[in-house]
């Protein structure tokens, strides 16, 4: 755990690797896979400055495909490289709905929230409920692919249900990156974000809304205890020593 003064090492390289590698690749699979509808000349898209070839169905088809073995690449090294680690802190826990309401009522209304470790609450949720969707595109995706090879044929049936759970995933993943964007609207949150592009976040921070990361640091000697929580220490040592 890399410390630099007044900060602490919330995410390492590949995290963000990942991180930035997913948003880049998913942001281009949703503008290319509206592009293969025919929105983008309908809507004048393609006469804005440098999108000429946002309404060209080969074009947009490619970049399509590229950007998703981008994304599945990033999936695939995502999850190896937390099974290696057996990193799970970032899976949704029993009650993650109930601390995720009362940390929202606590950020709308200015009350004390409970404690939060690394992640908060609703960032488990938000990850699993974007993750999965992911998960839906790909597999529904390569479905896609595969029905376009020569000497492949599924049934029309098949075809509708794939196209289907494809559509809805794409939806579903909107909305989830909308609400995503949404949190930093929370002062609070926004503290967050540095840690995304240099991977260090306020100690300050840590300190005060995820305690329990906090402490597990403390544990494992990866911070230095603050000047308050060395005066209170020794204060409690002289206590029980005197009690001795």
């Amino acid at each position: 755990m890399s410390v630099k003064p007044g900060k602490v090492k919330r995410h390492g390289f590949s995290v963000r690797f990942v991180h930035w590698t997913v948003t880049l690749s998913t942001f281009v699979l949703l503008f290319t896979g509206f592009g293969q509808m025919p929105i983008y000349r309908r809507y004048m898209v393609d006469r804005l400055p440098g999108l000429a070839w946002s309404s060209d169905f080969a074009v947009t088809l490619k970049l399509h495909y590229l950007a998703a073995a981008v994304l599945i690449f990033a999936v695939a090294y995502h999850i190896t490289y937390h099974l290696i680690r057996r990193d799970f802190a970032i899976l949704p826990r029993r009650g993650d709905l109930k601390e995720s309401y009362l940390i929202i009522k606590a950020m709308l209304t200015g009350s004390k929230e409970p404690p939060s470790g690394k992640y908060l609450a609703e960032q488990r949720l938000a990850y699993a409920f974007i993750g999965a969707n992911l998960l839906v595109l790909i597999i529904t995706g390569i479905f896609k692919v595969l029905k376009n090879l020569p000497g492949v044929d599924f049934s029309p049936a098949f075809r509708y249900w794939i196209t289907a759970f494809h559509n809805l995933a794409t939806v579903l993943l909107l909305f989830g990156l909308l609400a995503h964007f949404a949190a930093f609207i929370f002062k609070d949150n926004r503290q967050l974000l540095p840690g995304m592009f240099t991977g260090y976040v306020d100690l300050d921070y840590v300190r005060r809304r995820h305690r329990r990361w906090y402490e597990e640091l403390r544990r494992q000697g990866k911070i230095p205890a603050s000047p308050c929580e060395e005066v209170d220490a020794a204060s409690t040592r002289k206590v029980r020593r005197k009690s001795v």
